[in-house]
């Protein structure tokens, strides 16, 4: 069964007269982020551009594996750092 993950009608009709309110839902890394809308619960992403696009299944995806490279990068520098300091 699918889940009804859309907004009541008065909460869409909020968003498309005031604007959305888009708060930061995931730091996937320093400069790519995923954003939700408090009232619609849209979701959004930045793209390679760096500009903000629709989070959907293969923007999902793309940002699953970046954050899981971003943190595998940044336990490996630690880890040089702390062995350079050793030294």
């Amino acid at each position: 069964m699918k889940k009804n993950t859309s907004a009541p009608a008065p909460l869409k009709l909020y968003c498309s007269i005031f604007g959305h309110r888009y708060e930061v839902s995931k730091k996937v890394t320093f400069h790519v982020k995923e954003y939700t809308c408090k009232c619609c619960k849209k979701q959004l992403t930045t793209n390679s551009n760096g500009n903000l696009t629709e989070l959907t299944p293969k923007f999902q995806e793309i940002n699953s594996i970046l954050e899981e490279m971003y943190m595998r990068r940044s336990v490996r520098s630690q880890e040089k750092s702390l062995s350079s300091s050793i030294c």
